[in-house]
């Protein structure tokens, strides 16, 4: 018996897939746990195995094309049986791909066009003006027009009387070059299940949740100290970010109605703490979740963020790496951006902005010195988290990377 093989559900929130790659035509044998596509959903691109063996029969989709959840894909059975049925069975195993999504990417093909010249030019070099008289230019600066097809009528002569030299035509050709080589151009990308993911999800979070900021200033040299410390003895170097996430978790900890969700009819205050890290990738962002996070150690928390980030650089990430998450981290320091906010990311209530480690001046004792100063914004979805409550976090969380030998404790 024929059977249908069809996009399913890859991921929770996946609501279509793009057609990265077909592995399968007319006439292959496959069986059951085969590849037959690569489908780029909204997280990740996943492989998508055949649950029937038999005769490729049919093949509907191709490279290239966005799929619904439920359309058809191909067709397996027995060779020669047919499958006619299958393809009346529903419009979703008929449906076309929508053709404005179904084109590949055109990432080197550049639409060019030339600009309009600034002005209709002719060899000539002697036409006269419109009062009829001659149009006075050196020798030089006539043979220079001569050369380079330059109309004497449209050049402005700064010598006696208003003579036309050498150094006219050169500003004359200076003035035209860029206009005459200047081209409009543009590309189009197509936009990826990611990106359309992430402008769904945080327009969703932006525009629903009411959104409030609060910025604290934190001293961070007893942190460089203690990174400086703990990297000449550990094997694996750690990061700043690694320590702040360790000094979040342990914030948490102590203020437990910052880790939660709002749910509509409820609000969900989570015992365990998972810290979503954002981690930037060609396409946009992925947010891989490091769980029980206040359960591990600095070295522990380095060594999963550093093989999570380099799985989401290599888009090897799998789609329950990235969820869970109770909290999230936002950090654009090694970008020098000093201070930024960042729009929460659901399901959380909160997401943590930080900034870069500035050496910048201060008054310790009385006395002037260098100090390591580094800022935090903490978005707040007012729903759930009032701003003492979001205050009260980050006065933890300042007092934690402070001291941060408490957090080897």
């Amino acid at each position: 018996m024929a059977e249908a093989i069809r996009l399913g559900r890859m991921t929770d929130t996946m609501e279509e897939g793009f057609i990265a790659e077909l592995h399968i035509k007319t006439g292959d044998k496959i069986k059951v746990g085969d590849v037959v596509a690569e489908v780029e959903t909204d997280k990740a691109t996943l492989p998508l195995e055949s649950y029937y063996a038999g005769v490729v029969l049919h093949v509907a989709a191709k490279k290239g094309d966005t799929l619904k959840i439920g359309d058809l894909i191909a067709i397996v059975g027995k060779e020669g049986e047919d499958y006619t049925p299958l393809l009346q069975g529903g419009a979703s195993a008929s449906a076309p791909a929508n053709t404005a999504e179904a084109k590949p990417e055109k990432k080197n093909e550049t639409n060019t066009q030339t600009a309009a010249p600034v002005q209709t030019e002719t060899p000539a070099v002697t036409v006269a003006p419109a009062s009829g008289e001659r149009i006075k230019a050196s020798p030089l600066a006539r043979m220079i027009a001569k050369e380079r097809g330059i109309n004497l009528a449209t050049v402005k002569g700064s010598g006696e009387d208003g003579r036309i030299v050498k150094r006219d035509l050169e500003k004359f050709t200076a003035q035209r070059a860029p206009a005459a080589h200047a081209r409009e151009g543009y590309r189009d990308v197509r936009v990826s299940q990611m990106r359309k993911a992430i402008a769904r999800r945080l327009s969703e979070s932006k525009f629903s949740a009411p959104h409030f900021y609060l910025t604290i200033d934190v001293s961070m040299d007893n942190a460089v100290s203690l990174r400086t410390q703990l990297n000449i003895v550990l094997p694996e170097k750690i990061s700043y970010n690694d320590i702040v996430i360790k000094a979040v978790a342990v914030a948490l900890r102590q203020n437990p109605s910052v880790n939660c969700s709002w749910l509509g009819e409820t609000i969900r205050y989570y015992d365990h703490i998972h810290i979503g890290m954002a981690v930037a990738v060609e396409e946009g962002l992925l947010v891989p979740v490091i769980r029980f996070a206040d359960t591990k150690t600095v070295q522990e928390i380095s060594a999963e963020a550093k093989a999570l980030a380099r799985k989401a650089t290599e888009k090897k990430l799998m789609p329950q790496e990235m969820e869970g998450n109770t909290f999230t981290i936002s950090n654009l320091g090694m970008f020098g951006i000093e201070e930024f906010t960042a729009i929460i990311n659901p399901p959380d209530a909160c997401i943590l902005a930080v900034g870069a480690i500035r050496q910048e001046p201060a008054v310790i004792d009385g006395n002037i010195r260098p100090a390591h100063r580094m800022k935090m914004t903490l978005s707040c979805d007012h729903r759930v988290v009032d701003g003492a409550t979001g205050a009260k976090f980050l006065q933890t969380l300042k007092t934690t990377l402070e001291n941060p030998v408490s957090i080897l404790l």
